[in-house]
């Protein structure tokens, strides 16, 4: 062998060496990039992607790797672990389905993890497993980390805070009630007939009057009169006519309270209309008058009133129709009484229910039941409206709520389906559906149920608590609108809003251990250390269990909770 062709086949030999024939060198976690790092919930998964740089002159040409993400952790002294979906890298004379590594320029490779989140998790590690086939020989590398621990705030999200939706009372301490009665007149008069005072409508509403001025509960709030001319002659005697039928009108009435001793009536307004073209136009389009479409083409044509007049009568054909049908319908006075009816006061109700329920209308008891915050007094109340009224849905929806606010759920779901039952068109009782949909982890029909119940009030968290379980953050944002709670405060912490987060958190009514933890979030992602530690003390005062995540929480790795 001459020595030319000596260094080819040592060449050809070293290429073999290092391209195909050598084993695969370790991993390395420099070669090795987490995004997000720590690893981070959404929704109720753990989610990253963790991304391999792999350098030049690493992948043999006939190696096969398949690399696997793995969670692992440790509590209470017993081991546990999560595996990702492998993913194949491969050599360039490797016949797989992976991913091609050049030898000679190396390359990136995405590997995704995903899997459901335990509360263990917190403090684990994020590792890199690899298994070699290399011309069938099969040897595994060593395990490379690549994250420490899971940042897990967004399952904060919780259904079991949304408050359920209530079917409200129709209660109303004054109900406003009216009674009217119309004077008609003669054709350029004025005067009151007889007939007008002993017509049905006019003695009614006297004696409605009557009634009112001696009831307790009923007080009469005001008396008007409106007057009107019908719109044919000149506008300036309409004016007159109209003026002096307000003032007959009015004495009528004045003359009618002295009568009946009314003096209390809160005050008799007046006013009149010399022409009345929207309700003669309101006439005519109701009316059958065959040339109706031109009469309402002339009231469209001209805005001068003694135009409109003009124009109209020079319409011979159907002048006389509107001189018999609709002009004597526009020769009249309105009046209308205001009167009140004064309901029970708070405090008889709450007297009646102790003493005597039945006494008490299903809206009364509805009603009862919003005047306190205590949720055991509410269950009491709602509990005796279903016995009351067992064919009345809200009842049994309402005392669902209360049991549902108070964590028995297996009771909120019995009263939810007899109010289904009782009232399969309610939205109220869907939303609760769905909110129970939520806690059982049966987001599709959670999903259904809340879209049916759009319009309820309470849906806005709920659907929000919803998008936030699926890692959609943006949607939730949309679906919480303006909504204060601590569901809506985590959503604007998730999307790195911190300023309405503060805003949102500053606005709940009624703060708990959850609003005071999420405020120490805030102040851990913002580096105020007061803000931390004065809020992550009220949380655990209100709810010790806190006191070990905190101390877990990667939230807070920057920070020593010892103090606590």
């Amino acid at each position: 062998m001459n020595k030319s062709t000596l260094y080819v086949s040592l060449a050809a030999f070293a290429l073999l060496s290092t391209g195909c024939s050598k084993k695969l060198s370790d991993f390395k976690s420099e070669y090795f990039s987490t995004n997000p790092l720590p690893v981070e919930t959404v929704g109720e998964d753990v989610r990253a992607v963790v991304t391999a740089h792999v350098p030049a002159k690493f992948m043999v040409k006939n190696a096969k790797v398949t690399a696997t993400p793995v969670l692992s952790w440790t509590e209470n002294g017993v081991g546990g672990e999560a595996k990702g979906e492998p993913v194949v890298i491969q050599g360039e004379n490797v016949r797989a389905n992976g991913t091609i590594i050049s030898f000679e320029n190396g390359g990136v490779v995405n590997i995704p993890f995903a899997t459901p989140y335990q509360q263990a998790m917190e403090q684990s590690e994020l590792c890199m497993d690899f298994l070699v086939d290399q011309n069938g020989k099969i040897y595994q590398l060593p395990r490379v980390k690549v994250g420490n621990g899971v940042l897990a705030t967004s399952t904060l999200a919780s259904a079991a805070t949304v408050t359920p939706a209530v079917a409200p009372d129709n209660f109303q301490k004054v109900i406003n009630e009216k009674y009217s009665a119309d004077i008609r007149f003669l054709i350029n008069q004025a005067n009151i007939r007889a007939n007008q005072t002993s017509a049905a409508d006019y003695i009614d509403l006297n004696k409605q009057l009557a009634e009112a001025n001696s009831a307790a509960n009923r007080e009469i709030a005001g008396i008007t009169v409106n007057s009107y001319a019908s719109p044919d002659g000149s506008l300036k005697f309409n004016t007159e006519l109209a003026e002096r039928r307000e003032k007959n009108t009015t004495s009528l009435m004045e003359n009618q309270l002295k009568k009946d001793k009314i003096t209390e009536f809160g005050e008799l307004t007046s006013s009149f209309t010399p022409e009345d073209w929207e309700g003669f136009k309101s006439l005519v389009e109701n009316s059958n008058i065959q040339d109706k479409e031109l009469i309402l083409s002339v009231l469209s044509m001209y805005k001068d009133p003694e135009e409109r007049e003009r124009e109209i009568r020079n319409l011979a054909s159907v002048f006389n129709e509107l001189s018999d049908q609709i002009l004597p319908q526009l020769r009249y006075s309105k009046i209308i009484a205001s009167i009140n009816v004064i309901g029970k006061s708070d405090a008889e109700i709450a007297q009646l229910f102790a003493s005597d329920p039945k006494s008490l209308s299903a809206d009364e008891i509805l009603y009862l039941a919003t005047l306190t915050d205590d949720n055991s007094r509410r269950m009491d109340i709602y509990r005796k409206a279903t016995e009351l009224y067992p064919n009345d849905y809200r009842g049994f929806n309402n005392l669902g709520m209360t049991e549902y606010v108070a964590g028995n759920y297996a009771a909120a779901k019995g009263n939810y389906e007899k109010a289904a039952r009782l009232n399969p068109a309610s939205k109220e009782v869907e939303m609760n559906m769905g909110l129970l949909s939520l806690l059982d982890g049966n987001y599709a029909k959670a999903n259904e149920q809340l879209g049916a119940a759009a319009g309820v009030p309470e849906t806005a968290d709920a659907l929000g608590v919803y998008y936030l379980t699926q890692g959609e953050v943006s949607n939730a944002l949309n679906a919480f609108g303006n909504v204060k709670t601590n569901n809506s405060a985590l959503a604007h912490i998730l999307a790195k809003d911190y300023t309405g987060a503060k805003s949102i958190l500053a606005g709940i009514a009624v703060p708990d251990a959850t609003t005071y933890y999420l405020t120490a979030i805030l102040g851990a992602r913002t580096g105020n250390e007061s803000m931390v530690m004065s809020n992550l003390r009220q949380a655990v005062r209100m709810d010790s269990k806190l006191l070990n995540r905190a101390r877990k929480d990667l939230e807070f790795s920057n920070y020593n909770l010892s103090s606590l």
